[in-house]
């Protein structure tokens, strides 16, 4: 079976980044697609390997709750994939996010992140 997740194109692997990611699967998104290695570059920092990831993935649901997740525009190009998207959560929003991919040999490499968590009041109609 690794095998064969390995032999995975670029395309193959971010789409089901996105749709793990999108049904909060984030342990099975991280074992299945991202390397061991992976590298990704965030407003706080550098973060290395799966701990890195998974911290960063911790602190994304504590800043938007419940969120909502729109991508608004997917691009991938032989082994670079970016990625804009939106986010709606209560109490907070996303609407600049921008993420980039290296992905080679079945697995996510190395990683880009931005966005800016907006606090928002909620409607009171």
């Amino acid at each position: 079976m690794t095998e064969d997740l390995r032999a995975r194109s670029a395309s193959e692997v971010f789409d089901e980044h996105l749709r793990l990611s999108k049904e909060n699967r984030f342990a099975d998104d991280i074992e299945r697609n991202v390397s061991p290695d992976c590298v990704v570059l965030e407003r706080r920092g550098v973060f290395r390997g799966h701990a890195g990831v998974q911290e960063l993935a911790r602190w994304l649901s504590e800043e938007l709750p419940g969120a909502h997740f729109t991508y608004t525009n997917r691009l991938v190009e032989s082994r670079i994939a970016f990625l804009e998207w939106t986010a709606d959560a209560e109490g907070a929003q996303v609407r600049d996010g921008a993420d980039s991919f290296v992905i080679e040999d079945g697995w996510i490499v190395a990683q880009t992140i931005h966005y800016t968590v907006e606090r928002v009041e909620p409607w009171s109609g």
